[in-house]
């Protein structure tokens, strides 16, 4: 295997985990109002809340700032390592990419995220979590 190679699947890796870091975020706040209604007690879990409250506050923040995220400049790096331009080699990284990456003001992006991450805290008080006891 090729440095090149290793290259290109470092920044597929770093480009999945970006997704799965949204589809956190994104199916995370739909999972806790769904388990709010329908009472699923892991929806409630102080823990799981948090983490899910600080990833969209890292998201809002880097709006506000105009910080590119982090695994987007890592994915874009290895992908110049790997000489990878305009079309990257994968078909699943290229249509992933597709959904992630879209163009629009970057007042748009700080908008929306600003507003999903009210939506996050409304959902801290509408389902509220559990204390953080130990033993739950």
């Amino acid at each position: 295997m090729t440095t090149t190679t290793l290259y290109a699947l470092a920044a597929d890796a770093i480009l999945l985990l970006h997704v799965l870091f949204v589809l956190f975020v994104v199916l995370g706040l739909l999972f806790v109002f769904l388990g709010g209604l329908l009472s699923w007690d892991w929806a409630r879990n102080p823990w799981f809340r948090l983490l899910h409250l600080l990833a969209i506050g890292v998201v809002v923040l880097q709006s506000w700032f105009g910080v590119i995220c982090p695994l987007t400049v890592w994915e874009m790096k290895l992908r110049s390592y790997a000489g990878e331009a305009v079309y990257p080699g994968a078909f699943i990284a290229h249509w992933l990419e597709r959904l992630l990456y879209y163009e629009a003001p970057v007042w748009v992006f700080a908008v929306y995220y600003s507003l999903f991450g009210g939506l996050v805290l409304l959902a801290w008080l509408l389902v509220r979590p559990h204390g953080f006891r130990r033993g739950r």
